[in-house]
């Protein structure tokens, strides 16, 4: 994390994170690689398979409110859950089962 000042705080913070590893030694996953990426108005972004898979592997309640979100407009459904790992796809399920929460 780099801060931006002696008085700047996380919420401020450029957050660093490496390709195809792990954030925290107790995540299930490493974070997807860069590659394969899209261009969306010239900015390279990872596809949003793998942008879900790093909200799964987090899975902290902001990660799961994003997941919501791309479920109640319909880019996330019960089909998805067979691209991830067991661990994962439970984690999307919980999720699709209960948006509520």
């Amino acid at each position: 994390m780099h801060l931006d000042g002696p008085n700047a705080g996380a919420r401020d913070a450029v957050h660093v994170i490496f390709a195809g590893e792990k954030v925290r030694e107790e995540y299930p996953e490493p974070v997807p690689n860069v590659e394969p990426f899209e261009v969306i108005q010239s900015a390279k972004t990872l596809p949003l398979e793998s942008l879900v898979r790093m909200k799964l592997t987090s899975f902290r309640r902001k990660d799961q409110v994003h997941i919501l979100d791309m479920i109640s407009i319909g880019l996330i459904n019960e089909s998805w859950c067979q691209r991830y790992s067991p661990e994962l796809a439970s984690r999307l399920k919980e999720l699709l089962d209960d948006p509520d929460g």
